[in-house]
């Protein structure tokens, strides 16, 4: 089992060791919190909050004055001869929504300032300064205070400065001053800065000379810095990311745009230091009808391209590397949708170098699209040109994909009150791929040559032509449904230089017939002292479908469907428009609900069916109608001749609001022997716990698959247990591991805590797993990889790490992860 080098996934915190002059801010002392409008919570206390309290404004003390007049109270005052006045005792003082609390104020003459001696307080609308003078304007929004400790009250900031001045309505300097939105007396972290702005009307907040602090020991510095007030959306630096790999740093410094209200945009210069510049770039617009966002990133001088390349790819040292991927979205009306979308990259092996994440979401290729859609009540119109970018790297010639240029379809449906219906079903596209090979399909690849499969070989049009006919009747006690269709596909191929007397215009029309038919059986049952309604529905199918050479059909679109319950009720053994698989078949089955009467909500889904073969299965992907799979390959032999499927039994069980179990088993009757099973136990609570214990098992051959490195040659069996405890309001622990029984080895193993407190929130989390390089059926050529992932969110203040939470929900179904929001 190959190794690869560990990765980190890691933001960086950078301390500075040279404080010079400019960093030298120091703020005052912060206020006990009986000061600071700090309420701790009582038995109103609200289930889940985080913070031990919460900031509460108290009622002004004087009701507002006319517009334009100063409201006061005091205990005594004096009057100059020059006309200045002297209040003292408990001097109250409101302008407007401003208020003014000291044991002394004095007033000018000319009446235009106020100074006051501290104590004092300053109010205004869910804002409190207090500090130890302050001098405020009575005609202008000016004010200063000395030795200030302020707060917010809706955004849960607080803070202390030198001096603390407004200069305008809701727009406040501060001098050496800090900034944090943890609760009083925590000094988890804080921003502290020699000149700190706070626009509370733009919501947001900007420090020149800023370091932070986490316990007030500073660990970054920026000279300036752009920081939110509230959850609008703010331009400026966003938190750096730092990984390492061997011996490589790499360091993102993303900058974050906002254009418009309906346009933004992030800049992310990317050094990787064995790499070089890789400069990323995202653009985000939304429009009344539309929406779309292009991103993509360029790196010039790739120093390692040549290097970590597979065996045959061309890359070389110093080529230049790029993706970009463009999507946009659009309505003409209610009816009639658009979409469009374009994504390439320079090479296949692009984002196995620059695009792996801590999740491993694999980004396996890149879409093209162009797509119009009309949705009408008897019509559905749809026109698109389609194709993808396959990234590998270097790309086998066999496993290029299909264009579709163009692809024209048109589907109706007309009912009747009879219960007689009619539908139309059609397509034409043309398929298009650039393939090498000789007159024979041999082209060079790894070493040896490898061969296009004659029925791969062509580019042509496809016409498929789906006419039905039916009646369906539907009752509270059972269904009835015959019906009759025609699958009619017909070809124009061009084979290029290949050398084959297969026809270029091949066609066949199939019909597909099938009867439908099922009843429904109820009876009220009493259970633990609940209502129910129990239902037992035995159903039965017939389908018929003749087998036609399909052997001069190419194979544009097509695969062949797993056995599985929906495939007892269905006509089709085959994805894609290519081949029409025949089939002679009775499938019988019953299933048994149980229903709450006070809810509707289903308790219980139990069902179990089997079909049996009257003919044997003879079309498969080659479309031969005479030929067989060679007994020597067991499995595909065996599932074209048997006479009977395997039994399906499916479960779906809510066993209580918490408790969940689902199973389903296919079991073959005539060789005693379990080809599929899968088993799923689920308890999630209300108070956010999630325990998955799952377990499955899959017989060699079991899945269909034409090419040879996608066939397991092994059964498979796994374990996979997940969790999710929430162990207090602030702490989250995760956990998955999943076991491959059969080759006795750990798939994936992942443990992590969520810590989500009330000023700040940690994301800590390992992982291990293997990637079998899509080749399936050896483990000889599989990888470990290995990821580190730390995220740290200063609420109010930004994060530092990227997000995994979209991983961890895939990874353990029925985790919700708390929200790092602003306090």
């Amino acid at each position: 089992m190959g190794k690869r080098p560990s990765w980190t996934a890691l933001a960086g915190l950078v301390t500075s060791s040279v404080m010079t002059s400019p960093l030298l801010a120091a703020p005052p002392e912060s206020l006990p919190a009986a000061q600071l409008d700090w309420r701790p919570w009582g038995e109103d206390r609200p289930a889940g909050a985080l913070c031990r309290g919460r900031y509460v404004m108290p009622d002004y003390r004087l009701a507002p004055p006319p517009t334009g007049r100063v409201a006061s109270e005091a205990d005594s005052g004096q009057y100059g001869a020059d006309g200045e006045t002297l209040l003292s005792g408990e001097v109250v003082l409101r302008r407007a929504d401003t208020q003014l609390e000291a044991p002394r104020v004095r007033l000018p003459a000319s009446r235009e300032r106020v100074f006051a001696d501290g104590p004092v307080a300053l109010r205004d609308r869910n804002l409190l300064v207090r500090g130890e003078a302050a001098e405020f304007s009575l005609d202008s929004d000016d004010a200063s205070i000395d030795t200030a400790h302020y707060v917010a009250h809706e955004q849960r900031l607080r803070g202390d400065a030198v001096r603390l001045a407004r200069v305008a309505e809701d727009r406040y300097r501060l001098t050496e001053a800090s900034f944090t939105t943890c609760e009083p007396g925590s000094d988890l972290w804080r921003l502290v800065g020699n000149d700190i702005l706070l626009d509370r009307r733009r919501g947001y907040g900007t420090a020149t000379h800023a370091r932070l602090e986490m316990g007030k020991v500073p660990v970054f510095y920026w000279p300036w810095v752009r920081f939110p007030l509230d959850d609008r959306r703010q331009t400026g630096f966003l938190w750096p990311t730092l990984g390492f790999s061997g011996d490589s740093l790499d360091y993102a410094q993303p900058f974050y745009w906002n254009i418009a209200a309906n346009q933004d945009a992030t800049l992310t210069p990317r050094w990787i230091s064995n790499r070089g510049l890789l400069m990323g770039a995202e653009y985000r617009y939304l429009l009344p009808s539309d929406a779309g966002t292009l991103e993509g990133a360029y790196i010039a001088d790739d120093r390692q391209a040549g290097e970590e390349a597979s065996a045959g790819s061309a890359l070389e040292n110093g080529d230049a590397r790029w993706y970009i991927d463009a999507r946009h979205a659009g309505r003409f009306d209610p009816r009639t949708r658009y979409q469009l979308r374009y994504g390439a990259a320079s090479d296949g092996a692009y984002f196995d170098d620059f695009g792996l994440t801590f999740g491993e979401q694999d980004t396996d290729s890149l879409a093209r699209l162009a797509r119009l859609d009309y949705r009408g009540d008897v019509w559905r119109l749809e026109a698109k040109a389609q194709g993808y970018q396959k990234l590998e790297d270097p790309l086998d010639e066999g496993d290029k994909p299909f264009y579709r240029l163009p692809s024209l379809t048109a589907n109706a449906r007309w009912r009747q009150d009879s219960g007689f219906y009619q539908e139309w079903g059609s397509n034409l596209t043309y398929f298009w791929r650039d393939i090498e090979g000789d007159e024979n399909g041999l082209y060079d690849f790894a070493g040896g040559q490898r061969a296009i499969p004659i029925r791969e070989a062509a580019n042509g049009s496809r016409l498929r032509l789906t006419p039905a006919t039916g009646w369906r009747f539907d009752d509270t006690w059972g269904f009835l449904e015959p019906r009759l269709a025609l699958a009619h596909i017909a070809y124009d191929l061009d084979y290029g230089e290949r050398d084959t007397d297969r026809p270029e215009g091949p066609s066949q029309t199939v019909p597909v017939a099938s009867l439908d038919g099922g009843l429904v059986f109820e009876r009220d049952l009493a259970l633990g002292g609940d209502d129910f309604r129990q239902t037992l529905e035995p159903r039965l199918n017939y389908a018929y479908v003749p087998a036609r050479d399909q052997s001069d059909f190419p194979d544009f679109d097509t695969k062949e469907r797993a056995f599985s319950w929906n495939q007892l009720w269905s006509p089709y053994r085959f994805t894609g428009g290519d081949r029409v698989g025949d089939l002679n078949r009775f499938s019988y089955g019953t299933e048994s609900r149980l229903l709450e009467d006070a809810s509707g909500r289903e308790r219980l889904s139990l069902g179990v069916g089997q079909a049996v073969y009257f003919e044997d299965r003879t079309i498969d992907l080659g479309g031969d109608p005479d030929t067989l799979p060679s007994e020597q390959n067991f499995p595909r032999f065996y599932d074209a001749t048997r006479d009977r499927s395997p039994w399906v039994t499916r479960l779906d069980w809510r066993v209580s609001d918490h408790w969940r179990t689902r199973w389903e088993w296919l079991y073959d009757d005539h060789l005693s022997r379990t080809e599929r099973t899968s088993l799923g136990l689920q308890y999630r609570a209300d108070a956010g716990h999630v325990l998955n214990l799952g377990y499955n098992w899959e017989l060699e051959g079991f899945s269909p698959a034409e090419d040879e490195e996608d066939v397991r040659s092994y059964d498979r069996e796994d374990y996979d247990l997940s969790f999710a405890l929430k162990a207090t309001s602030r702490l989250d622990v995760i956990g998955r591991v999943l076991y491959d029984n059969t080759n006795d080895r750990m798939l994936e193993q992942l443990a992590g805590v969520q810590w989500n407190d009330c000023c700040y929130g940690l994301q800590l989390v390992w992982r291990e797993w293997i990637d079998d390089e899509d080749t399936a059926n050896t483990i000889d050529d599989d990888t470990t990889d290995r990821g580190f992932f730390l995220r740290f969110v200063f609420k109010g203040l930004g994060g530092v790490g990227g997000d995994a939470d979209t991983h961890f929900r895939e990874a353990i179904p029925g985790y919700q992860s708390t929200a790092f929001g602003r306090p």
